[in-house]
Formats: structure tokens, C-alpha cells, sequence
């Protein structure tokens, strides 16, 4: 059924039969409670960014320890229920634009050797920066050998919540100047 179609039944069954003033799409769509999934958990929505390649510094053999060389990742970072759907705003999201920005700029600036490690500091700051409630993480040296298509790592991370009963617990002020009193 076409938007148009659905506008013009829905303002006829409110007794118009023209279509009237432009009605919000928040106005217009009925969002359904989310359901839980079997282990009680609600269901997570996934923004995700696919095939970001980039160039870093990492590794452990001499020859990857000074230049530049060619990343691959993908993201899927899952957040309970978009409230962008609904509200067409991308403040009501996970703004994948500034998460490639950011993860650019990790790039430029990690000093880590092991994929695992970045791929670990790239889970982290989603989390923290970004208000994912879970992360997976596929971070690939596409050139490192001949003969292989590429090596790497998936890593998969979740939002710890403080077990007193307050809010998520953030690292993100690790590293950022803090210096204990």
C-alpha cells in the first residue's frame, strides 16, 4: 500500500474524506511494544556500518611498525528500540557518520600493535560515546599475507550496568586527563 493510499484511508476512517493537513509519521505509525527475546532481554535494534576500510599503524613484525597500512571493519551496534523510527530524528539515533568520523580519528591516533586491542578500544568508545548497549566489532588486515584474503578479529561487547541498581557504568574518562586526588 502506498504512503499516500495509507494517509487517505487513515484520515476517512477519522470521518474526512480528503486528505487534509500532512499528518506527522509519528502520528501516523502505531509502534508495538518491543518484545523480550527467550532470555528475558529486550529486542535490540542494530545500526551498523559495513566494510569501513582505513589506513593505521598496527602490528608486530618490523614491517608493519612504521607505515600505514589498510584496515577493514564492520560495526553492528544494537541500541533497545530506535526511537528514530518513530521520530525521524537523528538525534534519536546512532549517528553513523560521526561513528566513522571518530573511528577515523582513532585510527590516525592508537599506538596499539594488536588488532585485538583496537578492535577492543573501538568496542569501548561505541559504548561509551555513542550509547550502545551491545557492539560487535570485525576489524581485518586485508594485505598482510599473499596468499590469505585477510586476518583478523570479531569481537563481541555489552554495556555494563552498575550492579547496584544505578545506570551504566562508563569508562570513558580512562585516559582522558583524570588524574585520582
Amino acid at each position: 500500500m502506498g504512503v499516500g493510499v495509507f494517509f487517505h484511508q487513515r484520515a476517512a476512517s477519522r470521518g474526512n474524506t480528503h486528505m487534509g493537513r500532512f499528518e506527522p509519521i509519528r502520528e501516523a505509525v502505531y509502534v508495538a511494544p518491543q518484545p523480550a527475546v527467550s532470555d528475558g532481554r529486550a529486542a535490540m535494534d542494530i545500526v551498523y556500518i559495513e566494510g569501513l576500510t582505513g589506513q593505521t599503524v598496527i602490528g608486530i613484525d618490523k614491517s608493519e611498525l612504521h607505515d600505514p597500512q589498510m584496515v577493514r571493519m564492520s560495526l553492528a551496534i544494537g541500541v533497545p528500540s530506535i526511537r528514530a523510527c518513530v521520530t525521524d530524528r537523528i538525534e534519536d539515533t546512532v549517528n553513523y557518520a560521526a561513528v566513522r568520523e571518530a573511528i577515523h580519528g582513532l585510527l590516525a591516533s592508537h599506538g596499539l600493535q594488536l588488532l585485538e586491542a583496537l578492535a577492543e578500544r573501538i568496542a569501548q568508545m561505541v559504548i561509551a560515546d555513542f550509547g550502545a548497549h551491545w557492539v560487535r566489532v570485525t576489524l581485518a588486515k586485508p594485505a598482510k599475507f599473499d596468499d590469505v584474503e585477510a586476518v583478523g578479529v570479531v569481537i563481541e561487547r555489552k554495556r555494563v550496568v552498575d550492579s547496584r541498581g544505578g545506570g551504566p557504568v562508563s569508562l570513558a574518562w580512562i585516559g582522558r586527563g583524570y588524574v585520582p586526588g
